[in-house]
């Protein structure tokens, strides 16, 4: 009898240890379930690397985003490329080894990212672009980021030139163009000068008689306005109008222009992208004619896109933002309400 309640006790501490050990199994594969979903409460960390502080534009950029994620409680990894690709391409290669949650940038030229942007991918980190595209020389680019949002620079492109044609209202006189072009091979300098040129294409008296990169500074604006006046004047041509790519190539355009003994905004019409501050007061003072707009105040749209991939959202392949056109004559009433 002894021996039938021994066998009984033991059987009874088998089943109890059995339920113990199922529970606790079930217990680690909830933890592990529930350390594999994202945490609520989890810092957002966003590795950024922008193009570098070329131009009003861009410190407003910069600033914009810091502000933005600050304010949006995200951990912002920022890096400063300094107008060249290789400074970008290490920043993100850095950014996928700290592992951040999402990756964004403003890429300096379209091409040579298909290498960084697949190690990105199979690191599984999201990459958004902001303000400029990309192109990859095998695949599709859009396989290998989330969302491109900023500007549709051909539209912007083909603001300035319709504008231009109605603010000179010449059918049939020549008009001649100098084009001072922004950083070779990026996406602003590609397709704006494409959109410029698609609306010419229609008044042929307008024709572009010089073209070159200014870089998108004041200073290269500058040295490449003074040899188109050089050149033209040896060459013995009227330099009628000045397409800019940027204001802050136009500012620095506008400096030689007055060097070389000429007033621009009347001896020269000059219409300029992205309406800074700095573009607003040449109009003011009559030195400049028309910006068209291009906002550089990505930074809340940015930090919202980062939060809505954090809960899983699919985001559109594309984020266009709201800009306009001011001519010289709405510069006054617009400049205090410029924030850049």
């Amino acid at each position: 009898m002894v021996k039938k309640w021994t066998k009984v006790v033991a059987a009874v501490a088998m089943l109890a240890m059995l339920f113990v050990v199922a529970a606790c199994g079930s217990g680690t594969k909830k933890e592990a379930a529930k350390s594999d979903a994202p945490k609520a409460d989890k810092k957002i960390v966003l590795g950024f690397s922008q193009v570098g502080a070329e131009s009003e534009w861009r410190t407003a950029n910069t600033e914009s985003i810091k502000a933005a994620a600050k304010e949006a409680g995200i951990e912002l990894k920022f890096s400063d490329a300094q107008q060249k690709q290789e400074n970008q391409i290490k920043a993100i290669r850095s950014f996928i080894q700290q592992k951040v949650d999402v990756i964004a940038f403003s890429p300096v030229v379209e091409t040579g990212w298909d290498d960084v942007l697949k190690e990105a991918k199979a690191a599984k980190i999201p990459v958004i672009l902001t303000d400029r595209a990309i192109k990859m020389s095998s695949g599709n680019a859009e396989d290998y980021y989330v969302t491109f949002m900023g500007s549709d620079f051909v539209e912007e492109g083909k603001r300035a030139a319709k504008w231009l044609v109605d603010y000179m209202k010449k059918d049939n006189e020549p008009v001649n163009v100098v084009e001072l072009q922004g950083t070779v091979g990026s996406a602003p300098a590609i397709d704006r000068k494409k959109g410029f040129e698609e609306v010419l294409k229609d008044h042929p008296n307008y024709k572009i008689i010089k073209s070159q990169t200014g870089d998108f500074t004041r200073a290269k604006g500058k040295e490449v306005m003074e040899a188109f006046l050089k050149s033209a004047q040896a060459e013995g041509q009227k330099i009628d109008v000045l397409f800019a790519h940027n204001d802050d190539m136009a500012i620095g355009a506008i400096q030689a222009i007055e060097e070389a003994g000429l007033k621009p905004g009347k001896d020269i019409v000059i219409v300029s992208i992205d309406g800074v501050k700095g573009a607003f007061e040449a109009m003011i003072a009559g030195k400049l004619n028309c910006t068209v707009e291009c906002s550089p105040l990505l930074g809340p749209q940015l930090m919202e896109a980062a939060k809505d991939l954090m809960t899983g959202k699919q985001l559109p392949k594309r984020i266009l933002t709201k800009e306009g056109v001011f001519p010289a004559e709405v510069a006054a009433k617009e400049l205090p309400n410029r924030k850049y």
